[in-house]
């Protein structure tokens, strides 16, 4: 069930409505109630995969008791090993396991020996990086006595699947999300309000602008060998603002519709593209994973306290491992090893912390200086999400020369520009506004957070509508979220 389709318009009214009226403030019913609508959100995709969700969730409950209850550390290590190696081998079988078999006979191929790769084909369940993720920093949590272990299986179930983040993020930690479904909830008029203006605009970026920026980009990446310069330069642009607009607009979907039902969810974005440095960039883009690697990994490893040798390394290790996660590919390697590069200056230097603000704040323009430092943090942004949609490594670096090569091409502009007008006349317009409210609305949580408070009840009312026609006006195939493969 997609955010971004019919049934999820029917099904959360009546979830919603169930949860206030008929649960009338019961705090059991309503995580009873929340536990099965999110068990059947899941299973909309595929009921098998409902039993490997069951599964986790149980795992993990029943070792965070044992370990609470083991009176000896060398037995707590046990439990908490056994449940991080059950998980991250569920996730290595049915995400990496091919990968590794397929690379595997390739690298002996290259030794001359010929080799059939074992392959089980499995199909990916969906969410399954993001509840693992859930399940171990709980985990990890308890061995470290950060938070105590659940007893309530309802209460620790709807932690795991609760369905507005159960399948791209943010991923939530126990000591943020638990304590607010064990607490009463009481409905709150203007959280609701801020609720439904950040679906509607989750749901702008999604249809209006990622998935009209994806018809160019999908037309350009897959038959990247026919066009060159300035054309290649565009996919790579509308793909950035695709995969923005695809992932954030998730979040704020998933933000929105947990403010519903009086339950606030960790911030995943915050307004990337006008960051002045990848280290800014990487403390505002999915948020919920780079924190999780800091704390349960970075952290761990040393982080930033010992010599430069260690800080460069910790940082590679951070940004390979996420790369990976993202996906069984070597394209993600490569991306994340990009990204490694771009930041480690900033590390050694000791500067990645010297941009914490949101820039230009309480002024309507920004310096030139902090200008020229957004627009080449979004130009290497850029480059490195070539390698993050390329279809394989040849495609990346194919992609990647003949942009360069054929940068002096004029009529690669043209060619560009014919590409936009052939499959959405409109973007260019929509995206100039897009950035207007993303701009205006950047010191908020999410672009129109506050913005229309500020307006008329009739100004606001017609920004709704205008909004609303949008999404109706460019809505059409349902298309599914990038992070779902993930």
């Amino acid at each position: 069930m997609l955010f971004n389709s019919i049934s999820f318009a029917i099904f959360l009214p009546i979830v919603f409505l169930a949860y206030w009226f008929l649960c009338k403030g019961d705090r059991k019913k309503q995580n009873l109630l929340l536990l099965l609508s999110s068990y059947y959100f899941y299973s909309s995709w595929d009921w098998r995969f409902l039993f490997l969700l069951l599964f986790s969730t149980g795992l993990d409950f029943f070792t965070a008791i044992k370990i609470k209850e083991a009176s000896a550390r060398s037995l707590k290590r046990f439990w908490l090993w056994l449940s991080v190696s059950i998980n991250l081998g569920f996730l290595g079988t049915f995400k990496y396991f091919d990968f590794f078999s397929n690379s595997f006979a390739e690298l002996l191929a290259g030794f001359g020996l010929q080799v059939n790769p074992v392959t089980i084909n499995l199909i990916l369940p969906v969410g399954i990086s993001f509840y693992t993720f859930h399940g171990l920093s709980y985990i990890i949590d308890v061995y470290k006595d950060k938070i105590e272990a659940e007893k309530n299986f309802v209460e620790y179930a709807v932690f795991v699947s609760y369905f507005p983040l159960l399948v791209a993020g943010p991923i939530e930690r126990a000591t943020h999300l638990l304590p607010q479904i064990k607490n009463d909830r009481s409905f709150n008029y203007n959280k609701a309000i801020i609720g439904l203006r950040q679906i509607l605009w989750g749901l702008f970026k999604k249809v209006v602008i990622a998935d009209q920026c994806a018809m160019i980009a999908n037309e350009i990446f897959n038959h990247s060998e026919s066009y060159s310069g300035l054309t290649l330069l565009a996919g790579a642009i509308f793909f950035s603002f695709q995969i923005y607009g695809d992932f954030s607009g998730y979040s704020d979907i998933a933000l929105g519709t947990s403010r519903l039902f009086g339950i606030e969810l960790l911030q995943n974005f915050s307004f990337p593209y006008f960051s002045r440095d990848i280290a800014e960039f990487w403390r505002r883009w999915h948020i919920s994973l780079s924190s999780w690697f800091k704390d349960y990994l970075y952290i761990p490893l040393g982080g930033s306290k010992a010599g430069n040798w260690v800080k460069v390394r910790n940082t590679f290790i951070i940004f390979l491992v996420s790369g990976f996660w993202h996906g069984a590919n070597w394209t993600f390697i490569a991306w994340g090893f990009l990204n490694a590069l771009y930041i480690t200056p900033l590390v050694v230097l000791q500067r990645n912390r010297q941009n914490l603000e949101i820039v230009a704040k309480g002024k309507w323009l920004p310096s030139f200086r902090e200008f020229g430092s957004i627009i080449l943090t979004f130009g290497l942004t850029v480059f490195a999400w070539i390698f993050f949609r390329a279809n394989n490594l040849h495609h990346a670096f194919q992609f990647i020369s003949d942009l360069f090569s054929g940068l002096s091409d004029k009529k690669a502009l043209v060619t560009a520009w014919q590409i936009i007008l052939d499959n959405s006349p409109y973007l260019m317009a929509t995206l100039a506004f897009f950035l207007l409210m993303e701009w205006i609305g950047r010191e908020s949580r999410f672009a129109i957070e506050s913005l229309p408070d500020k307006w008329t009840a009739g100004l606001r009312l017609l920004f709704y509508y205008v909004l609303t026609l949008a999404i109706i006006f460019f809505a059409g195939k349902e298309e599914q979220f990038i992070y779902f493969q993930f």
